[in-house]
């Protein structure tokens, strides 16, 4: 039976990739966790991302060299950690000579090759333009690597770290209320599921991304006073449009604010496009793109490439607000992504916020926040985050062709698709599997009711969106039939009322 109130170390109010990261370090050595999202996990920013684990090329030209060195750094440890759900990626850069000089992108990529120390991934290379149907004539392309990756479902990993070594990890349980009794922090949640109405913590860790600010105005005792970093936020868009090109590779395209846009290969048959940087005020939960984004995407496109895409080529859309340490007024194009942590006391109790950050630093990130913690829980292990795999991130070891043989019966196609989604634990997912008909209803080509009830039973999903957009990327294929047909499905795990959205 689930308790009515828990007793923990730290309590983490967050659900992102931040407090993600930190919920998996701190549980991992050894301290009692709980980590609460007001809805699902990765549920804003952390799945509105560009997808991509890198070290910030266009950062460089800030003259952010420590930001862009550790980003290298972590996007190395993550192709260790986590192989299934980050892959390395060729961009091209064409070569426009009314836009930066030669030289000062050959500098540009000399630093990205050196200033962190490469294990799995190619230098950079000048090479002749592929035959994508570039528009005009551009004379050749600087080429490199960077990396691809699964976002939402890096956030799902970093909670099933957490949870695997006892910590409580909860969405859709909002924090209503927080307060100081006897010099530990007093939670009141609502928790519509399980039941859980309180929350005792020695140290209290706000991760709440686009509303760490506003968190000291809703949740927190009034006073802390004003949020300890001023924020900035910025939102960002990509619009989904048919594929440009044969091949894996992605392109990062100058354009003539100086800004970059990738175009990036997605699902197969489909091109992912963005991102742009405009303020954004209101409600995060709310962004949504805005016409002069997506002209803005569209245009880029047209420029570069001998495509006439408008708005009718459009398949779907998403955006996200990113919180930035950044209180210039400046272009929001030029706001440092890096991140600050700040530590205050309440009445004798830690409360220690997460502003700003990107998605590839979280690691790093997550390892400041827990040693800084040090001075008033105990904690039991050093860090091992950059060294143990996430769950189902362990060596490969031809699990393909494994599974293959454990599995005649079932389609290879569909062994592959599963094994790249979930690593080593494919073989949780297809336990007690013999054939095809075991794998449940479908859905659409491969996608399944087995898949469905390993997410509900196992990721936490409890809402259509949920199943469509984060724990797989199906609402982008599925038609209205196999989404009602989902829908019905899902209703035996998600009884309450069905969020349906327009973008994603």
């Amino acid at each position: 039976m689930t308790q009515q109130r828990i007793s923990v170390d730290i309590a983490i109010i967050g659900g992102g990739i931040n407090g993600a990261g930190i919920a998996a370090d701190a549980a991992r050595r050894g301290l009692r966790v709980a980590l609460f999202e007001a809805k699902d996990f990765a549920g804003a920013t952390s799945s509105a991302s560009s997808k991509l684990a890198h070290g910030g090329l266009r950062y460089l030209e800030q003259y952010q060299f420590r930001l862009v060195r550790e980003a290298l750094k972590e996007r190395e440890t993550l192709l260790h950690i986590a192989p299934h759900l980050v892959s390395p990626r060729r961009f091209c850069l064409p070569y426009v000579p009314q836009m930066r000089p030669a030289w000062l992108i050959r500098l540009g990529l000399f630093l990205y090759d050196h200033l962190a120390r490469r294990q799995h991934l190619p230098s950079s290379t000048k090479a002749p333009c592929r035959n994508d149907g570039l528009r005009g004539e551009v004379p050749f392309c600087f080429e490199y690597t960077d990396c691809w990756m699964d976002d939402a479902r890096l956030v799902l990993a970093n909670m099933l770290a957490a949870q695997q070594c006892g910590a409580y990890v909860h969405n859709y349980c909002p924090v209503t209320h927080a307060e100081v009794q006897e010099g530990h922090w007093q939670l009141s949640l609502a928790d519509n599921r399980f039941g859980l109405q309180q929350c005792q913590a020695k140290v209290l860790i706000n991760a709440a991304g686009p509303w760490a600010a506003k968190l000291y105005q809703n949740v927190l005792p009034m006073t802390l006073g004003e949020t300890p970093q001023p924020l900035r936020l910025v939102q960002g868009s990509h619009i989904v449009v048919p594929k440009l090109y044969d091949g894996e590779h992605a392109y990062i395209l100058q354009n003539p604010d100086h800004r970059v846009v990738f175009v990036i290969p997605y699902l197969k048959d489909y091109a992912l496009v963005g991102t742009t940087d405009c303020d954004f005020e209101g409600d995060p939960y709310q962004c949504q793109m805005q016409p002069q984004e997506q002209a803005y995407l569209l245009a880029t496109l047209q420029r570069h490439f001998q495509c006439d895409y408008d708005s009718e080529s459009v398949i779907a859309s998403f955006s996200g607000v990113r919180p930035l340490c950044d209180d210039d007024k400046g272009m929001a194009q030029s706001a440092s992504r890096d991140y600050q942590i700040k530590l205050q006391r309440h009445q004798g109790a830690p409360i220690l916020s997460v502003f700003g950050g990107k998605l590839t630093t979280y690691r790093h990130l997550a390892e400041k926040v827990v040693d800084q913690l040090d001075s008033f829980v105990s904690l039991l292990r050093p860090c091992e985050t950059a060294t143990e795999p996430l769950p189902g991130g362990r060596p490969n070891q031809d699990r393909l062709a494994r599974l293959q043989v454990a599995y005649p019966q079932i389609d290879p196609n569909l062994l592959a698709h599963y094994q790249a989604h979930y690593g080593e634990r494919v073989w949780h997912l297809l336990q007690g599997v013999r054939c095809t008909q075991d794998l449940g209803p479908q859905f659409a080509p491969l996608c399944y009711g087995r898949e469905v009830d390993f997410w509900f039973e196992n990721e936490w999903a409890l809402t259509l969106e949920d199943v469509l957009w984060r724990r797989s990327k199906w609402g982008l294929t599925f038609d209205q039939q196999a989404q009602q047909a989902l829908k019905a499905y899902c209703a035996r795990y998600a009884p309450q009322p069905v969020i349906d959205r327009d973008t994603w």
